[in-house]
């Protein structure tokens, strides 16, 4: 079983179920006695189903892969020598002991001799660390998941407060829980209520109980109210994290805002601009926009990154003409590339005349193309629908060049995807059969509505293009002769450093040759005395 798969995840679930089950009602049936005999076929249909589970998990753990070298395990002999190497192989081995043999002599009223199931404690924490990595609402879960394991404190606490009572005698001192005669105290409900509300007491170390009397009453206090700071720390540590986890996407917007109101106030910016950019945040954030993807996705490996681009985005990239047949690469390459831009009510997203640095695709909202007046309105562009991408290709014999040929203006608030002029070209180096292409559909699109020259598009290359063109080759030998430079002196360095190490091993083998010339003479000498 693999187990980062959702199936591995789905039995961890089962799993969990039993475990818990153990985790709580164990002990509470082992120090409150009528709950026990009351209920002992549920009792003894629960367990032993949490049993045949427990059994089928630890075959399931032998047959659970792990990664060596990055790759899947899945060799059975492995897998079970990984399992036994582990610790919790021990635990699970205690934790299927069948002790449920002892009740035969004592009697099934005894559900604490089964108190080692609870070593299998570690599959519980494991099903809540895998579902706060599955979940969308991790801050949240991970609030519920503290108070849970505070409740579960707190539960255990009242039982032992309750068989403490049971051992000392109930209602022997003002401590320990009521006398059991009394109708009112002797109902099951009241036992464990009671029991519980002194253990939050306690543990809260709100106080307001009745004072120990006895020696072994002062120590379970003592160590009660130890828990119970302990507690309030891990709350007041966990929770405030969490919280401030919560609200820091909030906070970090407000600081922005914040900065954006103290430059127009120091700027002395009209009452209507300032109220315009204040609602244009607040949109923001009411709409869930303010995630800056780049921000987001920058910890991610390229190829991911590209897939999440790739199914966030491709949809809408391949609804625009020119693009539509391109090779999956340059698309690829292209959707890492649109920036999302939003716009207020009223605001331009071009003019008639400007210079076409980017082309749009509409992601959400309206847009109307109105003529000069700002007020007569030709059409409304909606969802999916895209402009400037004949103006960022700079197709020779357009009539009206690089310049935009209508007023576009924002009806409502308006989501956008935004392609640089800059970030096309840049892809489009590495795809010249590509471009070409693209050249072609803009031409044939500028025919379809009688807006190319053919004969200044067909005329031979601009020098302007020539030049252009020049100056980038001029720029890239710039760049190889830095390149090569860095090279030579890199070989030089190289160089050197052998050459001194040649120096120091002729040097110390010269020391080493004359050290054994030494030694022959000297043992020459001897030879001859």
């Amino acid at each position: 079983m693999d187990p980062s798969a959702d199936k591995y995840y789905h039995w961890l679930t089962v799993v969990a179920i039993p475990v818990f089950y153990n985790l709580m009602m164990l002990v509470t049936r082992a120090c409150f006695n009528e709950l026990q005999q009351n209920y002992t076929y549920l009792w003894i249909a629960l367990d032993y189903t949490s049993d045949v589970i427990y059994y089928i998990d630890t075959f399931v753990r032998s047959r659970t892969g792990f990664l060596e070298q990055g790759l899947l395990v899945k060799d059975i002999e492995k897998l079970k020598e990984h399992y036994k190497a582990t610790t919790q192989f021990k635990y699970d081995m205690i934790s299927m002991i069948p002790t449920d043999i002892v009740l035969l002599q004592i009697g099934y009223d005894n559900p604490e001799v089964r108190f080692n199931r609870l070593f299998k404690m570690a599959r519980l924490f494991e099903f809540f660390d895998r579902t706060e990595t599955r979940t969308n609402y991790p801050n949240i879960f991970r609030i519920s998941n503290l108070v849970l394991y505070i409740l579960i404190i707190i539960h255990w606490n009242a039982c032992i407060f309750f068989a403490i009572s049971k051992v000392l005698g109930f209602g022997s001192d003002t401590w320990v829980y009521p006398n059991i005669s009394h109708p009112e105290y002797g109902r099951l409900a009241r036992k464990y209520i009671y029991s519980l509300y002194w253990s939050t007491l306690t543990l809260t170390t709100i106080g307001e109980t009745p004072p120990p009397v006895r020696d072994i009453e002062y120590l379970f206090v003592v160590t009660d109210f130890l828990i119970g700071v302990l507690i309030f720390a891990t709350i007041v540590g966990n929770v405030g994290a969490m919280i401030t986890n919560m609200n820091a996407s909030r906070a970090e917007f407000q600081a922005k805002i914040d900065s954006i109101k103290q430059y127009m106030q120091f700027r002395k910016v009209t009452k209507d601009l300032e109220a315009r950019v204040v609602k244009w945040f607040d949109y923001l954030w009411t709409e869930n926009k303010t995630c800056d993807e780049k921000e987001v996705l920058k910890n991610l490996p390229d190829k991911l990154k590209a897939e999440i681009a790739i199914n966030v985005h491709m949809d809408t990239l391949r609804k625009v003409r020119i693009f539509q047949d391109c090779e999956v690469g340059l698309l690829i390459e292209l959707v890492l590339k649109l920036q999302p831009q939003v716009f207020s009510p009223g605001d331009y997203i071009c003019k008639k005349g400007d210079i076409g640095r980017e082309m749009y695709i509409i992601k959400e909202g309206k847009l109307a193309v109105v003529a000069d007046d700002g007020v007569t309105q030709f059409v409304v562009l909606s969802d999916g629908a895209y402009f400037g991408e004949i103006s960022i290709l700079g197709i020779k014999g357009s009539k009206a060049g690089n310049r935009r040929t209508a007023n576009i203006r924002s009806v409502g608030y308006s989501d956008l995807f935004a392609l640089s002029k800059d970030d096309l070209m840049e892809a489009l180096l590495e795809y010249p059969e590509t471009k070409k292409a693209i050249e072609e559909k803009g031409k044939a699109i500028l025919m379809k509505d009688n807006l190319i020259d053919m004969e200044a598009a067909n005329a031979v290359g601009d020098p302007k293009d020539m030049e252009e063109k020049i100056g980038l080759l001029e720029t890239n030998l710039e760049v190889m002769n830095v390149k090569l430079k860095k090279l030579m002196t890199d070989w030089t360095d190289s160089q050197c450093r052998l050459k001194q190490r040649i120096t120091n091993m002729e040097a110390r083998c010269r020391t080493l040759r004359e050290e054994d010339l030494s030694e022959v003479v000297a043992d020459k000498k001897e030879e001859k005395k």
